[in-house]
């Protein structure tokens, strides 16, 4: 290349490279510049609030509140307590989750206010308008501790408003926007079945096929209608209780009816006893609810989940899924067949 085009070809890069830089530090102003204040607010709230409200954005709320547990001994002779989703469905809440939400919520520390002025155009860019802003309010009884919009990340921290300071932006860190933004599901319990497989001694599965028998003696055996399973595989049975031991919904069925899941009329039933609290543990497994999916409940509940396609095949398949799989050249009962002798 002749050294006039090279030389041209520079003069071209470095400008295009000043524009970029140029363009970059718009950005960077556009995010907003700390503005010097003589006190920053508090932004954060206690652990011991009792009620949560999470909207975010055009989504739709969700509201925790904690509540009496009826089913849960007195702490420190008073009465032990629980959070539960009561909107947009009333249910019990992941208990983690939301202990993970309130300490979020502690930590909470304005660095600084942003200048930044709140026209239209500026709050929805930053997210900082009804459509986009996580919109997070707290209480202590009927005393409202927070009330704050989220909006985007920017250099200085999480930009956020504070109701009592509309036209003020603050930037806020310790935010973890990931507690905040999940699907209403997603706060809430999703145990299904919860229970030491180790301690299983009997489990007994009916479908299509018929009912699979399983009993723990010194080692586990198995039975399609009372005939002894050929090459039954022990291992098969013991994969088959660390699917269901821990057993978690995907979704809910919340205003699904027991004939619109085929629940009414299970595709399998599937019962778990142990042995040292003499506890059974009952699953109804129904039709395809999405994907590969598939609506259940517990036999003595009345939530309707979905449940994962690996849990629901152990409970749909035929004795095959718990053989081992027979030598090259080996027919079913595991013998060499006819033309692997040839």
């Amino acid at each position: 290349m002749p050294r006039e085009k090279l030389i041209i070809f520079g003069v071209v890069l470095l400008g295009l490279l000043g524009f970029l830089v140029y363009k970059q530090a718009k950005r960077d102003e556009a995010i907003g510049a700390p503005v010097a204040v003589a006190e920053l607010p508090t932004v954060s709230t206690s652990d011991d609030i009792d009620k949560i409200s999470i909207t975010n954005g055009e989504k739709g709320e969700v509201v925790l509140e904690r509540v009496p547990d009826p089913n849960a001994a007195p702490v420190d002779g008073g009465t032990a307590e629980t959070w539960r989703l009561a909107k947009p469905v009333s249910a019990p809440a992941n208990q983690q989750t939301v202990k993970d939400l309130v300490a979020n919520l502690k930590d909470l520390k304005a660095e600084s206010q942003v200048s930044l002025k709140l026209d239209d155009d500026v709050r929805k860019e930053k997210q900082l308008d009804s459509a986009h802003a996580v919109h997070v309010v707290a209480w202590k009884g009927a005393d409202k501790k927070l009330d704050e919009m989220f909006g985007k990340s920017g250099t200085a921290g999480q930009l956020a408003i504070l109701s009592d300071k509309p036209n003020a932006v603050w930037a806020v860190k310790g935010y973890s926007a990931y507690l905040y933004t999940k699907e209403p599901k997603d706060f809430r319990d999703k145990e299904i079945l919860k229970f030491d497989d180790a301690n299983a001694s009997q489990v007994t599965i009916t479908n299509s096929h018929g009912t699979l028998s399983f009993t723990k003696g010194d080692k586990w055996a198995g039975t399609l209608d009372q005939k002894p399973i050929a090459r039954f595989e022990e291992d098969k049975i013991k994969d088959m209780l660390r699917a269901y031991k821990a057993l978690v919904a995907e979704d809910f069925g919340d205003g699904k009816s027991m004939p619109e899941t085929g629940l009414e009329k299970p595709a399998a039933t599937v019962t778990i006893h142990l042995k040292d609290d003499a506890k059974t543990y009952g699953l109804l497994v129904g039709n395809v609810s999405s994907g590969t999916n598939r609506w259940a409940k517990k036999s003595d509940g009345d939530v309707i989940y979905q449940i994962g396609n690996f849990a629901a095949e152990w409970a749909l398949s035929d004795d095959s899924k718990y053989r081992s799989t027979p030598d090259a050249g080996a027919g079913d009962g595991g013998k060499p067949t006819k033309a692997a002798k040839k």
